[in-house]
């Protein structure tokens, strides 16, 4: 069926903003790209997943409707869901029907983290490598739900587990993936060896996004996404936690509680320069307290103390 699409230019701190409003009047899908991209349908990344951020300070932000949505109807619910917001600068088109995220996943190629870890996506031949025996591969479709890879914060989850894989201390182990978005590290957790990861988001679509990935992945036995309402409140030996610097400080406590006594996490979503923050916060309740940088983006792990 036709669709009705809305653009609109904005910033990083109105994002937000912009994004609960069209969610709040019915937007079927919402996506950003860089405002300054030469190509900018090809920068799109889908919705951010818990405490994510968009990779750009100016973006253009665009909200699908159904067909036959009346643009002046609609911007009329606009202002009514906030009357803050200044949506003069709104365009509109009607569109065909056509398969948004297959358009997307046509520009994702494999990638590899570590040693071992690979995300292929589901219309791509394994690659080289992918097809070892030992390979843990994860064949993703994000959906609506953002977490591919190709985020420096998601590959420094993903060389984490990697290495702990090597180490020999996933093996068997229950895995939180608090932020899951797509399900993305708790697949890749799950591919390595783990028994068991538990996925926590705030976001619905992330919950349907990671539950059809696990199925797609047959591991919908092993993985179970939970809202933060209805997850249960357990420890874990390995937490990983893709969420904003200012989340991992304000949740401390929330996942300090879920990390067992020699349990391990990494954190990441944090701008370099933050990660002094976030070590202080935890350093209390962690030893081994380490900071890798990817890009302009940091990973922070640690042991707890028993």
């Amino acid at each position: 069926m036709p669709f009705l699409e809305l653009t609109l230019p904005c910033t990083e701190a109105q994002q937000p903003r912009y994004e609960r409003a069209l969610e709040n009047v019915g937007a079927l899908a919402v996506t950003l790209a860089d405002q300054h991209a030469d190509a900018p349908d090809e920068q799109a990344i889908f919705e951010p997943g818990v405490g994510e951020q968009p990779l750009w300070n100016e973006m253009l932000l665009t909200a699908l409707f159904e067909g036959g949505t009346s643009p002046e109807l609609l911007l009329y619910a606009l202002d009514a869901a906030d009357e803050g917001l200044d949506w003069s600068r709104a365009s509109f088109r009607d569109v065909e029907d056509q398969d948004w995220e297959r358009a997307w996943m046509d520009q994702y190629e494999p990638l590899r983290f570590g040693r071992r870890t690979w995300i292929v996506p589901w219309n791509h031949d394994l690659p080289e490598g992918a097809d070892a025996a030992d390979a843990a591969v994860v064949r993703l479709d994000p959906g609506l739900a953002f977490g591919s890879g190709t985020h420096p914060t998601t590959a420094l989850c993903l060389q984490w587990l990697d290495e702990l894989a090597d180490q020999g201390a996933l093996a068997g182990q229950r895995v939180l993936d608090f932020g899951c978005g797509s399900g993305i590290l708790a697949l890749a957790a799950l591919k390595l060896g783990a028994a068991q990861a538990i996925g926590v988001d705030n976001d619905p679509q992330a919950l349907t996004a990671t539950d059809d990935n696990a199925q797609r992945n047959g591991v919908a036995d092993r993985l179970v996404a939970y809202s933060p309402e209805t997850e249960p409140v357990d420890t874990y030996p390995v937490v990983v936690a893709n969420i904003l610097a200012s989340a991992l400080v304000a949740l401390a406590d929330t996942l300090l509680a879920r990390v067992a006594p020699g349990g391990r996490i990494a954190m990441s979503g944090i701008l370099a320069g933050q990660e002094d923050e976030v070590m202080a916060r935890y350093r209390a309740d962690f030893d081994d307290l380490r900071a890798e940088r990817m890009e302009d983006w940091m990973r922070v792990t640690g042991v707890r103390r028993r």
